[in-house]
C-alpha cells in the first residue's frame, strides 16, 4: 500500500511541543509521511514565545513546490501563518495544489502561553483568503469566538464559523466545561465526546488534533470519522503528556515517548552526571 503524504504549512516551536514539531510527531503516530513548509521560526519553550521570525513568502512557496514536484501531497494541514504576506503566499500554494487535496486549517492566533501569533491586521485576510479554501477548520472556542463572535451559544458558534467559508468545522472542546468537540457539515451539528485529563499535558494539543485529522483524511476517512479519530489521538496525547518537560505546561506525547524511554542503570546515570 502507498504511504499517504501529508504536508504541514506552519511555524516552528524550538521547544518541540507545538507547531511543525508537533505536526510531524502526529503524522508519524497516524502512519503517514510528514512534510513541511515553514512559515515562521519561533523562539519558544513551555513558558512562552520570546521571538518570531517570518519566512519570506517566496521561500514558503518554494518549499511547497519542492515537495509537490517530487513527492506529492495527499492532504495539507495549515497552522501558524502570522502575517498578510504569509497568508497570500499560502493561498497561492493551495490554489496550485488544486481542489482535490483536502486542507485542514488550525487558525492559530495565540500560543498556549498567551503570545499573539497572528498580526491584528491579518485576521481579515485569514477569513477572506484561507477559510474558504479549507476542507475542515478546527478552531478552539476562543479562536472560533474571535472569528465569528464571542456571545454565541456553542451550536450557534460552530454555525457562524461555518458561514465564513470552510466546508466543515470542528470546534474543539478543550476550553468547554465538558471536553466535547462540535462537528458541523452545513446541515447537522454532531457532538464528539471525550474525556478531560486534568493531570495531562496539553502544549501542542491543537496542532496534534488538526494534524491527526489531516492524516486520517489522507488515509481516506470521511471528515466526520477523521474528526472522531483526531479527537482520540489528541486526547491520548494529552493524557500521556510529558508534564516533567519544562517549567510550563508540558508537551503532549503523541508518540508515547515515555513508554519508549529505557530504564537507566545507576552506572549510566552516574556517567551522565560526570
Amino acid at each position: 500500500m502507498a504511504i499517504p503524504r501529508v504536508l504541514s504549512i506552519a511555524g516552528s516551536d524550538s521547544g518541540g511541543g507545538a507547531g511543525i514539531q508537533a505536526d510531524l510527531k502526529a503524522f508519524a503516530a497516524c502512519g503517514v509521511h510528514g512534510m513541511t513548509a515553514l512559515t515562521a521560526i519561533t523562539a519558544q519553550n513551555t513558558v512562552g514565545v520570546t521571538a518570531v521570525h517570518a519566512v519570506p513568502p517566496d521561500v514558503i512557496l518554494a518549499q511547497v513546490r519542492a515537495v509537490v514536484d517530487d513527492i506529492g501531497v495527499d492532504a495539507v494541514k495549515i497552522g501558524m501563518l502570522g502575517s498578510e504576506a504569509t497568508i497570500a503566499a499560502v493561498a497561492q500554494a493551495l490554489d496550485e495544489l488544486g481542489d482535490d487535496v483536502p486542507v485542514v486549517v488550525d487558525p492559530v492566533m495565540v500560543s498556549e502561553s498567551g503570545a499573539a501569533l497572528l498580526d491584528p491586521g491579518a485576521r481579515s485576510a485569514l477569513v477572506a483568503e484561507i477559510l474558504p479554501r479549507a476542507t475542515v477548520l478546527t478552531p478552539n472556542v476562543p479562536e472560533a469566538a474571535a472569528l465569528a463572535g464571542d456571545t454565541l451559544s456553542p451550536d450557534a458558534l460552530v454555525r457562524a464559523v461555518h458561514a465564513l467559508g470552510p466546508r466543515y468545522v470542528v470546534v474543539t472542546g478543550g476550553h468547554r466545561v465538558q471536553a466535547i468537540d462540535l462537528f458541523f457539515d452545513g446541515d447537522e451539528v454532531v457532538e464528539i465526546p471525550g474525556e478531560r485529563f486534568a493531570d495531562g499535558a496539553a502544549h501542542g494539543s491543537g496542532c496534534t488534533h488538526s494534524s491527526a485529522l489531516a492524516a486520517h483524511l489522507a488515509h481516506g476517512y470521511a471528515p466526520l470519522e477523521a474528526a472522531r479519530a483526531a479527537k482520540a489521538v489528541a486526547a491520548a496525547a494529552v493524557r500521556d503528556g510529558l508534564r516533567e518537560i519544562g517549567a510550563g505546561p508540558g508537551p503532549v506525547d503523541a508518540l508515547r515517548v515515555r513508554e519508549r524511554t529505557p530504564a537507566r542503570s545507576s552506572a549510566s546515570a552516574g556517567r551522565r552526571g560526570t
